[in-house]
């Protein structure tokens, strides 16, 4: 199948993909990140986990405008 055969929403889907693919390649690059060898605790890895499968199952986050708010940050 060629690019030109697909419909716009499989075109989507599939620049989601590649972005993703992409995204945890760079971030699995430990000449990249010099954090990489340190450890993470074990609450904020469940953390993590917990918002990567909500993110999975399309539910959205805390916004960044409340997460700002919550903190005392500016947000504009």
């Amino acid at each position: 199948m060629q690019i030109k055969d697909l419909t716009t929403d499989e075109l989507k889907q599939l620049i989601r993909e590649t972005v993703l693919e992409v995204l945890e390649d760079y971030l699995q690059d430990k000449t990249i990140d010099p954090d990489a060898d340190l450890e993470i605790r074990p609450e904020v890895q469940q953390q993590l986990l917990v918002s990567r499968q909500r993110r999975a199952k399309g539910k959205p986050g805390i916004p960044a405008a409340e997460v700002a708010q919550r903190f005392g940050l500016t947000w504009t």
